[in-house]
């Protein structure tokens, strides 16, 4: 059985450590058994587009992809902003599939294992912004923000960034059926075309130099967010 497993982490650094994941995040060069990681500060879903909620340089998130959770563990244990990261909240988590596809994470199939409609999922978005297109990606984009922010299948949801191109969206789903009726938009929610509508604009001319759509089954949650459990149940 493949014992890869990705996890995504939230924690409160110091802007200084916080600055110095973002300019230099772990690597598979330094660290042993990460595959990738990318290091961004979170930004508040539907925040001003001018506003210090939209890079919160002393709220890390890192999302990152492991040959196995023993290499997790030694890098939470023993590499100094792993240990900082130990003192938040991060969820380990098994692939499934994706949409779309990023040169960081080559090697990522379609598909990895099916869904159940009723299970709860984990989405995580990652794209490298065109630079030109970023007055349409903010138009068309934060009321999607604002969509998955507000959904009630959504348990909790949040977006992350690093200057000036790497976006990502981090959600986690009551239940696999719920997150896709957003996305095609047939939530019983006022406007809720919304995710739809922004993903033909895509279409019809990509924000993005790439992007991908990956989601996942959430595996175990380790301490808190600001108190709380964020795992659905």
């Amino acid at each position: 059985m493949n014992s890869r497993i990705h996890t995504f982490h939230l924690a409160e650094l110091t802007r200084t450590s916080a600055a110095r994941a973002l300019v230099r995040p772990p690597s598979a060069r330094t660290t042993p058994g990460l595959r990738h990681a990318e290091c961004l500060a979170m930004m508040r879903l539907g925040a001003p587009v001018v506003s210090l909620d939209r890079l919160q340089l002393g709220r890390l998130a890192m999302f990152a992809e492991w040959d196995d959770e023993n290499a997790l563990e030694r890098f939470l244990t023993h590499d100094r902003l792993g240990r900082r990261l130990a003192g938040g909240w991060h969820v380990r988590l098994r692939f499934l599939r994706r949409y779309g596809q990023v040169a960081a994470l080559p090697d990522l199939p379609p598909r990895a294992d099916r869904t159940d409609p009723d299970e709860p999922v984990v989405a995580v978005t990652l794209a490298r912004l065109k630079l030109p297109e970023l007055p349409r990606f903010l138009h068309w984009g934060r009321p999607v923000e604002r969509l998955v922010r507000d959904h009630p299948g959504a348990t909790f949801a949040t977006a992350a960034n690093r200057p000036p191109r790497t976006f990502a969206t981090f959600s986690i789903w009551r239940t696999a059926r719920e997150m896709t009726d957003m996305v095609h938009g047939h939530s019983e929610v006022p406007s809720a075309e919304r995710h739809a509508v922004a993903m033909g604009e895509q279409r019809r001319r990509d924000f993005h130099h790439e992007s991908t759509f990956m989601r996942f089954r959430p595996l175990s949650e380790h301490g808190t967010w600001h108190g709380n459990r964020l795992l659905p149940g």
